[in-house]
């Protein structure tokens, strides 16, 4: 039980994330609030780490794929920043969570598992579901859309790397290390897209990398007393509480497509899930 509230609350907290971040997309840079996440995020967990877990202040055994791992990370994260400043909330997740069905396609190159005929159904199925939410050929696909797909792709590639690194790394470090990487290669780029925010834009990117972080730490710890596989069907309330947050404050609401999209890579993502904790048993 106590696995599924931190779940829950993690979907909660980064849901509460993507509404600040499409609030400020309106009046900032698209760089200058992905800055934002990174630069608060990393003091609030530094924070964290140097006052209840020191010892944890180490240096990895794997720098070459923290550094992929961040890298790829903040590519996931401008894209669907970019993507929520243009389309709803609900479907730019909802292409994102195309995630499960990348690691899964790639895990036999990568991790060298092996995929059976029915997950690669699933993953098949679960794109056609992104498909159904695009449209192709029938409205134009527009640049926010193809950026929540890239995102889905991005973050798939970083759970795969994640998983390389569960075995070696603290997760508190590695979530830190991930911080500090992204905002130093953005930092690079803010001279060039600064805009001087009000007070009132500081204290929301400030609450964007806070809620980033408290989400992600919500997720490290259902993971302490439940399988991923368990916990899987529980990542999509991630989606409910954005649907909730776009039509209450933008007045977005998804369409029909959307909707049945949705549903498609939500089944996918299930029956894949299930899958792996059905082959783990048999081994």
């Amino acid at each position: 039980m106590k696995a599924i509230i931190f779940k829950l609350l993690a979907g909660v907290m980064l849901s509460i994330k993507d509404g600040f971040a499409k609030f400020l997309s309106s009046d900032l840079s698209v760089l200058q609030i992905a800055w934002a996440r990174y630069f608060f995020a990393v003091a609030f967990v530094f924070s964290i780490m140097f006052f209840f877990f020191r010892k944890n202040l180490v240096w990895t055994d794997k720098p070459k794929l923290q550094l992929i791992r961040g890298l790829i990370l903040l590519t996931a994260n401008v894209c669907f920043f970019y993507s929520i400043s243009i389309i709803s909330l609900a479907k730019a997740l909802t292409l994102a969570f195309i995630a499960p069905l990348i690691v899964t396609a790639f895990s036999p190159i990568f991790l060298g598992e092996k995929v059976g005929f029915r997950r690669w159904s699933a993953v098949i199925i679960g794109f056609i579901g992104s498909m159904v939410v695009i449209r192709p050929g029938f409205v134009e696909i527009n640049l926010a859309s193809l950026a929540a797909l890239g995102t889905g792709v991005m973050y798939g590639f970083y759970l795969i790397i994640t998983r390389k690194l569960s075995s070696s790394d603290n997760p508190l470090l590695t979530l830190l290390l991930t911080g500090v990487v992204g905002a130093i290669i953005i930092s690079f780029v803010m001279p060039f897209v600064w805009i001087k925010p009000t007070l009132n834009q500081w204290s929301m990117m400030a609450a964007i990398g806070i809620f980033a972080c408290v989400g992600h730490l919500f997720i490290i710890l259902s993971l302490k007393y439940a399988d991923a596989s368990k916990l899987a069907p529980f990542s999509y309330f991630e989606i409910v509480t954005n649907i909730i947050i776009g039509y209450y404050f933008f007045s977005d609401f998804p369409d029909k497509w959307t909707f049945l999209g949705l549903f498609i890579i939500i089944l996918s993502g299930i029956y894949i899930s299930r899958r792996d904790n059905i082959v783990k048993r048999l081994k």
